[in-house]
């Protein structure tokens, strides 16, 4: 009897892993994955700037940070199944404007409108399933899980796109028309919009409503929750690591860009650029996760982004020329995979920094704010710099802004570190 109980038990676990997994990719196909593999295609479709696109990012990342603080006390009261669902429903409705290639206000009415979809009634409670499916014991292959199975569908449903833009192409890509250019891009919005739907059902049916319930109480929205997480330094350096890491992640926006205005790949070949550092994730941040919950989640931190620093550094340098691309590459791969590593990190942190499982959501709210900040400033930082300094010159200076961050997050994982190390000293 013990037995048959337990197979579902592991049945559901997978189960609940995996939607969890398709459900926190998909919800993020148009705000951020469209642009990053498709970046100079959707600049020429919607006849933007860089810095116009950085705006819209903006946009995006200001209604983020109004937020996350409410989504964390609610993905702690709330059911996820409902939360996720309808998150995931609203985002695929946006994708349905954005095949009609609407004006430059509209679209960033609509990255204001993905921001309040993806991270009001979604984000916070995508990170509290998945530490609750963690658990104390393993908290970072559970988030090693999430984020590398995350970058598994990324990649995977990227590299469809790609195909299924190219397929609408002319063969020559240089001779398309802007109709040409216009319809191909259609069609992959179209794509991503469909995934994300089909998410939505997804979750509705396989989510458990109280599966989190089980595993730990729920808080109550109380001011003693919030002010108890507030009052913990271990949470604002996790917040200092997540700036930087995110500062990363969002620099990798830049990669596509960067291999059709510097190394001169045509705009097929650099969108696939961008999918080659999207397939690097998965087996970063599921290596990363295992390694961390046998070395401990803060050193796989520091060791990530010191990669991060070193990588990016190397890029600003500009030792990188059209025609000498394996240098280039290997660079990417190892840069990628040190960004990566640390988004399958930066929340299992909690479980070192020994946030209590209830207050989830609240330090989810509290470690986003701070966190996802680069949502309303990298955008237009980028747009600055590459518009100001067109050309290689630009994009060295994007890269040496991903330096600096990784460095200031490399201190900021250190003191993390010691912390933690004293509070087991103390226990022990």
């Amino acid at each position: 009897m013990q037995n048959h109980d337990r197979e579902p038990s592991s049945l559901r676990r997978l189960v609940t892993i995996l939607v969890l997994i398709v459900a926190g990719e998909t919800v993020f196909f148009l705000p951020f994955v469209l642009p990053r593999v498709f970046r100079p295609t959707l600049l020429e479709v919607f006849q933007l700037t860089n810095l116009e696109l950085g705006v819209a990012f903006s946009i995006y990342g200001l209604v983020a940070l109004l937020a996350y603080f409410p989504g964390g006390p609610l993905a702690d009261r709330f059911s996820a199944r409902k939360l996720m669902a309808f998150a995931l429903l609203a985002t695929s409705l946006g994708g349905i404007v954005m095949t009609s290639l609407p004006s430059f206000p509209v679209l960033k009415m609509l990255y204001g409108f993905w921001g309040l979809t993806t991270i009001l009634l979604f984000w916070a409670p995508l990170i509290r399933e998945t530490r609750a499916w963690g658990g104390a014991e393993l908290p970072g292959r559970a988030f090693g899980f999430l984020d590398g199975g995350r970058g598994f569908v990324a990649a995977a449903i990227g590299s469809s796109a790609v195909a299924l833009f190219s397929y609408f192409m002319p063969d020559d890509v240089q001779i398309a028309t802007p109709d040409q250019q216009a319809n191909a891009f259609r069609q992959v919005v179209l794509l991503f919009s469909t995934i994300t739907f089909a998410a939505a059902i997804l979750v509705w049916f396989a989510i458990n409503d109280n599966s989190h319930r089980h595993i730990a109480p729920t808080s109550e929205l109380k001011s003693q929750g919030i002010v108890r997480v507030l009052r913990m330094p271990t949470v604002w350096l996790q917040s200092v690591v997540v700036v930087c890491a995110y500062v990363g992640y969002k620099g990798l926006d830049d990669i596509s860009l960067y291999a059709y205005e510097v190394l001169e790949f045509d705009e097929v070949e650099s969108a696939t650029v961008g999918t080659l550092s999207m397939w690097v994730r998965p087996f970063a941040a599921i290596a990363a996760g295992l390694l961390a919950d046998r070395v401990g989640v803060a050193r796989m931190t520091i060791a990530s982004l010191a990669m991060f620093a070193i990588g990016t550094g190397v890029i600003a340098i500009g030792p990188f020329q059209p025609g000498v691309t394996a240098f280039f590459f290997a660079t990417l791969i190892a840069t990628s995979a040190a960004v990566f590593a640390l988004r399958g990190l930066y929340y299992a942190m909690m479980e070192e920094g020994r946030v209590p499982f209830g207050d989830t959501g609240t330090a989810v709210g509290i470690v986003s704010v701070v966190g996802y900040t680069p949502d309303v400033f990298m955008g237009p930082v980028m747009g600055v710099l590459l518009d100001r300094w067109p050309g290689e010159r630009g994009h060295q200076y994007v890269f040496l802004v991903l330096t600096i961050a990784a460095l200031v997050g490399l201190v900021a994982s250190i003191m993390f570190l010691r912390i933690v190390e004293r509070s087991q000293r103390q226990a022990a």
